[in-house]
């Protein structure tokens, strides 16, 4: 392990409540053990523990954030992680080259809290940031094998709005449309609902428009707070 790593994980086992631990563990339906810390106390930590870095290059920083990932023996040390990477002293490194990183997180990570607040919040950012190559990275991903790819190339413009690039979105929910696996069918509902409150009537078109191939969850979710398709 790194220092780094292991200040993360001395730190997080100071203010860890084990008791909660095999709650939460079950809740998640995680095979990795949790430590006992949530989410408030553990994002304090981040910024005291973190406070102070700062990078070179962006090889460096990814390089800290991996050990973190890899040595992690509890799924609170991965957060960890994820908080390291979204630092404002990383802020010039979301560019196109800390993709492969985010993806080993995403592909190894598998399971929807590590995966949506990366899809979310990093990928969006390196789709501002470099917005070609990071449209044609989604799009790969959106016929990836690997499900968790598929989910983020649909939720990366979540907190888009109006920037959201509604061809893009279409296109990356396109191969999934049929598929009968939940968390797709989740993350359409939930990209075309986030999208309808901006433009309730756009998903409305294009939810009747789909009527036949989009899931009932997918439907429900995507119409959840603007109504039913007269």
């Amino acid at each position: 392990m790194t220092s780094l790593a292991q200040t993360v994980r001395a730190g997080l086992t100071q203010i860890a409540d084990p008791v909660r631990a095999p709650a939460m563990q079950a809740y998640m339906k995680s095979a990795m053990p949790y430590l006992g810390v949530s989410a408030v106390p553990l994002r304090q930590f981040c910024k005291a523990a973190f406070a102070d870095l700062a990078w070179d290059d962006t090889k460096k920083w990814q390089a800290d954030a991996l050990a973190v990932w890899r040595g992690a023996q509890f799924r609170e040390e991965r957060f960890c992680a994820i908080e390291l990477t979204g630092l404002r002293t990383a802020k010039s490194f979301q560019r196109i080259d800390a993709l492969p990183m985010y993806e080993e997180m995403i592909v190894s990570g598998a399971w929807w809290d590590y995966v949506d607040n990366i899809a979310g919040q990093r990928l969006w950012t390196l789709l501002q940031n470099d917005r070609e190559p990071m449209a044609k990275a989604m799009l790969d991903w959106s016929t990836d094998d690997d499900m968790w790819k598929r989910r983020s190339s649909i939720l990366c413009q979540l907190r888009a709005k109006s920037e959201t690039d509604l061809d893009l979105l279409y296109a990356c929910i396109e191969p999934s449309l049929d598929s009968k696996e939940f968390f797709l069918r989740k993350a359409i509902g939930w990209a075309l609902r986030q999208y309808a409150r901006t433009d309730s009537a756009e998903v409305r078109r294009y939810v009747a428009r789909n009527e036949d191939r989009l899931s009932g969850l997918s439907r429900r979710e995507a119409l959840k707070h603007i109504g039913a398709i007269a």
